[in-house]
C-alpha cells in the first residue's frame, strides 16, 4: 500500500463491524458514525445485502450482455431528476463519472476550457485531477478556478451581499472570456452544495446566476452530486436545494451503499453524442449486481421516507448546534443543509481558520465514540455527514458528547 498511504486519525481506526449508524472496532469500541456518506442507508443494510446476495447467486456478467435489471435501474434513476435528464451511463466510481462528464461537454461544445471553484475536489484521474486544489491538481491545462463564494469569510468584507454576488459574477465572466484564445469555453463543474469547499453559504442567487452566465456563453453546467445527491441535502439532489438546473449530473459514492457504482446523466441527445464520439466501454459497469444494489438503495430511501427525515433531523441538529455557538466562539459559523453540516472552527479573536483546533476536535470526539471529519479550503470545517438513517435519538446522543467536548476545548 506504500509508506505514504493516507491516514485520517493520529491512531488509525481498525473496524470489524457496522450496523445502521454504528461501527465497531477491533478492540471492541463502538462509534457513532457521523462521517460516512457511502453507506447512505446504513451499514450492513439488510435490504441491500439481500438483493446483492440474491443477484450474485443468480447471475453477474459484465456489460457486454443485456439485462432487464440494469435498464430498469437506469430508468428509475433518471426518473428522479429534472425533465432534461433523460439518459445515463453507469460507472464504478465518481472519478469515472466525472471523467465522462468533462469529456462530454468538451465534445458537445467543441471547446476545451473548464471552470471550477478554487477549493474543490471531483476525483483523481489525469483530467479530473486538474480541477482539484489538492497536489494531484498541479497540471491544470485547460482548467481555471474561480473564488469560492461565501458570506462568512467573503472575498471582500466591505461589500453588501448584492455587491459581493456581482463581484463573483464578474470574476466568472472574466474567466470565461480568458479562454477565448485558449481553445474556448466548454463549461463549469461544481458540487451543488459546495461540499469540499466547506459548505459555505454563497450570496443569494449565486448558483442560478452562475448557471445563467455559463449558458449565455455557450457552455454547459455539470452538477457533481457524488456527495450532495441521494437525499443528503433534504432533497433528492443538491441542485434542487441550491436552485439551479444542470445540463449534466455526476453521481457516485452512496449509489450502491458501498458497492462500486456511479453514473453520468444528461439529455438523450448529449448522451448519444458522447456515445458516438467515444465508444465508451467499462467492463464492470452496468452489471446486474450494480443494478441490484442501486435499486435497493432507492427502495430504502423511498420506503423509509428518508428525504423528509433527513431534512427534519438535519434542521433540528443544525439549530441545536447554532444555539451552542452562542456560548462557544470557536464555532465561528454553523451551516449546511440536511444531514451535511459544517462547523467553521476559528480563533475567536479574529474568526481566522483554526486548523489545528479542528483536528484536535476530531480526535477528541473520536476518543469519545463520535466519528466525523474535516473539510474546507483550510481544512478547519468540522464535517458532519452521517448515513441518512441517522435519527433524532442519534442526534441527541451526538449533541450531548459534542457539547462536553467543545466545552473542554474552551477550558
Amino acid at each position: 500500500m506504500g509508506d505514504d498511504a493516507p491516514l485520517f486519525y493520529d491512531e488509525p481506526l481498525q473496524l470489524v463491524k457496522g450496523e445502521g449508524v454504528w461501527l465497531e472496532s477491533a478492540d471492541g469500541h463502538r462509534y457513532l458514525d457521523l462521517y460516512n456518506n457511502v453507506p447512505c442507508v446504513g451499514h450492513a443494510n439488510p435490504r441491500v445485502a439481500t438483493k446483492l446476495a440474491e443477484q450474485a447467486v443468480t447471475l453477474n456478467v459484465h456489460s457486454r450482455y443485456l439485462h432487464d435489471g440494469v435498464v430498469d435501474y437506469v430508468e428509475r434513476l433518471i426518473g428522479l431528476h429534472h425533465d432534461g435528464i433523460e439518459s445515463a451511463i453507469l460507472g464504478c466510481s465518481g472519478t469515472e463519472a466525472t471523467e465522462m462528464a468533462l469529456t462530454l461537454i468538451r465534445g458537445a461544445t467543441g471547446k476545451r476550457g473548464i471552470i471550477c471553484t478554487d477549493a474543490t475536489y471531483h476525483g483523481n484521474s489525469s483530467l479530473v485531477g486538474r480541477l482539484s486544489w489538492l497536489p494531484i491538481g498541479t497540471d491544470r491545462s485547460g482548467v481555471k478556478s474561480i473564488s469560492t463564494p461565501q458570506l462568512f469569510r467573503p472575498l471582500d468584507a466591505g461589500l453588501s451581499e448584492t455587491a459581493l454576488l456581482q463581484l463573483h459574477l464578474d470574476e466568472l465572466t472574466a474567466t470565461i472570456a480568458s479562454f477565448d484564445d485558449e481553445g474556448g469555453f466548454a463549461g463549469l463543474m461544481l458540487c451543488s452544495i459546495l461540499a469540499n469547499e466547506g459548505l459555505p453559504n454563497p450570496p443569494t442567487g449565486w448558483f442560478a446566476e452562475v448557471a445563467g452566465l455559463v449558458h449565455d456563453a455557450g457552455g454547459l453546467v455539470i452538477a457533481d452530486e457524488v456527495q450532495a445527491g441521494f437525499a443528503r441535502s433534504g432533497s433528492w439532489w443538491g441542485y434542487e436545494t441550491s436552485g439551479f438546473i444542470p445540463d449534466v449530473v455526476c453521481m457516485g459514492k452512496p449509489m450502491g451503499n458501498g458497492f462500486p457504482l456511479s453514473a453520468m446523466a444528461s439529455s438523450h441527445d448529449l448522451i448519444t453524442g458522447f456515445r458516438r464520439r467515444q465508444r465508451y466501454f467499462n467492463t464492470f459497469a452496468s452489471s446486474p449486481l450494480q443494478a441490484a444494489a442501486g435499486s435497493a438503495v432507492i427502495d430504502e430511501i423511498i420506503s423509509r421516507g428518508l428525504v423528509v427525515q433527513v431534512g427534519e433531523v438535519g434542521d433540528r441538529l443544525k439549530a441545536s448546534l447554532a444555539a451552542l455557538q452562542q456560548d462557544h466562539p470557536r464555532m465561528g459559523d454553523v451551516r449546511g443543509t440536511g444531514l451535511f453540516i459544517g462547523i467553521d472552527w476559528v480563533y475567536p479573536e479574529s474568526n481566522e481558520p483554526d486548523v489545528d483546533g479542528a483536528g484536535q476536535m476530531v480526535e477528541a470526539l473520536k476518543s469519545r465514540g463520535m466519528l466525523l471529519g474535516k473539510a474546507g479550503q483550510h481544512g478547519n470545517v468540522l464535517k458532519i455527514r452521517p448515513p441518512l438513517v441517522f435519527d433524532h435519538n442519534n442526534a441527541a446522543t451526538f449533541l450531548s458528547v459534542f457539547e462536553d467536548t467543545v466545552a473542554d476545548a474552551h477550558s
